[in-house]
């Protein structure tokens, strides 16, 4: 039987009929699509960055790729970046234009993830605070008193005693993403304080709700106010399908909109049409704004918390060995040998 190829900006596409992933609710086709008629919308946060991308080959689990392959078109810019963490140069692809969202959507690449940085220049483009519930929060995270949009809330009020304005998307799963863009001289380090800073203020205006404990088991059922996301770090793109049921999307909600949002309802199959030629992402996001001084300052005395969940982990795995010793010497052997400080943070941060 003959492959049935369509070709579209110049890029063959195979497939297209397939079932997405196990559990999609949607075909390759329906990605492609999506691509194809969001990519105006979806380009101008993935112009200039990194892009990591989340694929689903059929009967596999997902995976992130970041090395873009050598059999890869060569019209796909490539932007070289040094990993210390794997001790390589890691070929990067940039998406600039339509074609390469396509091309990529016939690798079954589901999800695209960027970095807070544009490159080569390595300038800042937004503080990021991702608002991450517990696994058992289930619906009532959303509506008017979800957990989630409440904690939202806080997050506004923080930025606002700061005199900021951010805006606000779905990431496309169980939680929420909120958007400061900045100054183009802020530096690296001055982002990640003043996100450290927010957070902390956010939290400790309803420390029953939300918490800023990077360690999992610290967070007792609170939503989560990660504020790691900072450098490096990347974060699923604005209008990006997500590789869940459904294929729902990371869709900018607005603050005047927050109480009402479904985010199951909002997937590759249902927002183009909600949108029309409607951007309401640009339409939302704030102007660069200058992070005040004092807030800078503040999250300087904050320490890092991957960086201090680290040394927690290793503290409390020295204490349970302790305590084992005291037991029994031979479970203490065991538990110094199998025990890894790492497992005590969340999986889903590391």
């Amino acid at each position: 039987m003959a492959r049935t190829v369509e070709t579209r900006f110049g890029v063959e596409l195979t497939n297209l009929d397939q079932t997405l992933f196990d559990g999609a609710g949607a075909t390759k086709r329906d990605l492609v699509d999506y691509l194809e008629v969001m990519a105006d919308r979806m380009l101008p946060g993935l112009s200039g960055r990194p892009l990591s991308v989340v694929r689903i080959r059929p009967g596999q689990p997902p995976f992130m790729q970041k090395n873009l392959p050598p059999t890869a078109p060569a019209w796909i810019p490539r932007l070289p970046v040094w990993s210390s963490a794997s001790h390589r140069e890691i070929a990067y692809a940039v998406a600039d234009d339509p074609r390469t969202l396509l091309w990529f959507g016939n690798q079954r690449a589901v999800e695209y993830h960027v970095t807070v940085l544009t490159a080569p220049e390595n300038t800042v483009s937004w503080v990021v605070l991702d608002l991450d519930p517990p696994e058992s929060d289930g619906r009532e995270r959303w509506g008017r008193d979800g957990t989630v949009v409440r904690t939202a809330r806080l997050v506004q009020q923080a930025l606002a005693d700061a005199g900021l304005v951010g805006a606000v998307k779905t990431s496309g799963s169980k939680g929420l993403h909120i958007l400061v863009p900045v100054a183009p001289d802020t530096t690296v380090d001055d982002a990640a304080a003043a996100t450290r800073a927010l957070g902390a203020r956010a939290a400790a205006l309803d420390p029953e709700l939300a918490t800023v404990a990077y360690i999992k088991d610290d967070r007792g059922g609170r939503v989560f106010v990660d504020s790691t996301r900072s450098g490096g770090a990347t974060l699923v793109a604005t209008y990006s399908p997500r590789a869940r049921p459904g294929v729902p999307v990371s869709f900018p909600v607005g603050w005047d909109g927050l109480d009402d949002v479904v985010p199951d309802e909002l997937t590759v199959r249902t927002v183009p049409g909600l949108l029309g030629a409607h951007d309401p992402w640009s339409a939302t996001l704030p102007a660069r704004q200058r992070l005040p001084q004092a807030l800078v300052a503040e999250g300087h005395t904050i320490p890092v918390a991957r960086v201090q969940a680290m040394h927690e982990g290793k503290r409390r795995k020295r204490a349970a060995a302790q305590r084992a010793a005291e037991a029994d010497p031979a479970e203490a052997q065991d538990l110094g040998e199998a025990q890894n400080p790492r497992e005590a943070l969340d999986p889903a941060a590391t």
